[in-house]
């Protein structure tokens, strides 16, 4: 673990096993961090999704990248999947209408998953050059931002003119 502190099971002395002696990690839920060690990052979706997170900033880059895709993750999850079930409606008498629409939302989800980790860690990456720190609120704008110029730029000519 980087920055110096160790794990230790919670009721052990100052003194206690570290669990790292036997060279196997930790069991989940029975080791917590020292009071001095910052480098732990709890990234779990609960927090992100519930906008909380400890100290209320993202300081490091895989906070900020975790965050950011996270939000752009579920709102395209959200669009392609109200997407999804339009098309399927729509073409569930069609001989192959069904099966084209799976293809063409997982296309689609696929293809937005992609570009949303690029510009997630572009974002997080110009935060942590420019030695700022972002709040989960931004990244919740960065990822539905994502997400929803994402549908500006599908829906308009813009691309049919370059």
């Amino acid at each position: 673990m980087r920055g110096g502190g160790r794990w230790r099971r919670e009721g052990d002395g100052p003194g206690g096993d570290t669990g790292t002696a036997v060279g196997r990690p930790p069991r989940a839920g029975s080791m917590k961090v020292e009071a001095g060690d910052l480098s732990a990052i709890n990234l779990s979706v609960q927090q992100v999704l519930s906008l909380w997170a400890h100290g209320t900033v993202l300081r490091s880059l895989t906070e900020m990248w975790y965050w950011v895709f996270l939000w752009a993750l579920f709102s395209s999850l959200f669009v392609h999947g109200a997407v999804g079930v339009l098309m399927f409606v729509m073409l569930q008498k069609h001989r192959q209408g069904r099966l084209i629409s799976v293809i063409v939302v997982c296309i689609g989800f696929l293809g937005s998953i992609t570009g949303a980790m690029i510009t997630s860690a572009a974002v997080a990456g110009i935060y942590r050059v420019a030695g700022k720190n972002m709040a989960p609120l931004e990244a919740l704008i960065f990822g539905v931002g994502q997400t929803v110029l994402t549908l500006i730029i599908s829906f308009s000519r813009i691309l049919a003119t370059l």
